[in-house]
């Protein structure tokens, strides 16, 4: 990467990088002006986001693979979701699935070279009997596949977040969604505030957070700004960046907002908000970002592979080769299971560089 920029480039995006890389939060005016970058400039905000993307998370990419363990008939009327009450999407309905079948799906992402595995159930709420058959599941994943597990299981109670957390699970999903603003468009059955509860539980459980939001239904630029930055305030470890899939059957269907350079500016705005956190590129990617997909790894440094809850995603082994291509390399193994690996990089392992053409 060169220190010189074009003089048509905005040294603002210079600007933003060190700000970030010192820790510091960018206003919400210049949050805006992230999101509101000409298309012309796409190619100097991208080296800034990488500028951060390198200093604490090097070239390494994660890898992470998901199983739709419970499927359909949820409680809840998320606009967006195949799942909910309110859909009448054409998906496969099932209840959870055995033992066996989760510990197929962690060998599978293991073989995929997922560097964590994410059981996920459609429900408000897992009952205790869900509980006690994750918890069963994730102590045979543990012991035999040896990947660490994430669990999506709705709105949780302390009691119910311990027994997760006792049983070997290290990570717990709940997205915030989107702002409080927003929030109430998108779903009724359930508030803004119950997720944060949750999250409060979880942590207090000891599970660190898998939480991001999902754009494009209709949020506006303060929007993505104030999620984002709630995201920082709860200090989570992982933020999933979903763009939104408007499936047929859904309140959402047929909406639109979202083109490639839309995508890549909240990645962008993502990566200088959370400068040290793992951010990955998750539902929608394939949908949205399109022939871009390769360039979202400047800011981001985690994919999905094999595919989301009911929609289908990239191959693994087209992962590996995006990958490959673009000058990063797959960490298999991070998180717990291997702590000398994660978080920032030592000065004995300086990064290689990966050029931004601008």
């Amino acid at each position: 990467m060169t220190e010189s920029i074009r003089p048509d480039v905005d040294t603002r995006f210079l600007d933003f990088a060190e700000r970030s890389i010192a820790g510091e939060l960018l206003t919400h005016e210049e949050a805006l002006a992230v999101l509101q970058t000409p298309d012309s400039e796409i190619l100097g905000l991208l080296d800034a986001a990488y500028r951060v993307r390198q200093k604490f998370c090097g070239n390494r990419v994660h890898l992470h693979m998901l199983m739709n363990a419970k499927s359909g008939a949820c409680q809840e009327d998320c606009g967006y979701c195949s799942q909910s009450k309110v859909s009448t999407a054409d998906i496969d309905i099932y209840p959870m699935v055995d033992e066996e079948q989760m510990l197929e799906g962690a060998r599978r992402a293991r073989a995929a070279k997922a560097g964590r595995f994410c059981l996920v159930i459609a429900t408000r709420g897992p009952s205790w009997p869900d509980v006690k058959r994750l918890s069963n599941a994730v102590r045979r994943i543990r012991e035999e596949v040896q990947i660490p597990v994430c669990v999506s299981t709705g709105l949780l109670t302390d009691e119910k977040a311990a027994a997760l957390k006792d049983a070997g699970v290290s990570r717990f999903n709940h997205n915030l969604n989107t702002s409080e603003r927003f929030f109430d468009d998108i779903t009724t059955t359930h508030t803004y505030q119950d997720r944060i509860d949750t999250l409060a539980a979880a942590r207090r459980a000891g599970l660190s957070l898998c939480t991001g939001a999902l754009f494009g239904m209709g949020e506006t630029d303060d929007d993505v700004v104030d999620v984002l930055t709630e995201l920082r305030g709860l200090e989570v470890e992982s933020i999933p960046i979903n763009f939104l899939h408007p499936i047929a059957g859904t309140p959402l269907e047929g909406v639109s907002h979202l083109k490639p350079y839309d995508c890549l500016r909240i990645l962008c705005l993502a990566r200088f908000l959370h400068p040290k956190q793992e951010i990955r590129v998750a539902g929608g990617r394939e949908l949205h970002l399109r022939s871009l997909q390769a360039m979202s790894l400047y800011a981001a440094n985690s994919i999905f592979v094999e595919g989301y809850l009911t929609t289908p995603g990239q191959q693994a082994d087209l992962a590996w080769q995006m990958i490959e291509d673009m000058g990063f390399e797959i960490e298999e193994h991070f998180d717990e299971l291997d702590p000398t690996t994660a978080g920032e990089l030592t000065a004995s392992e300086p990064p290689r560089q990966v050029p931004v053409q601008i």
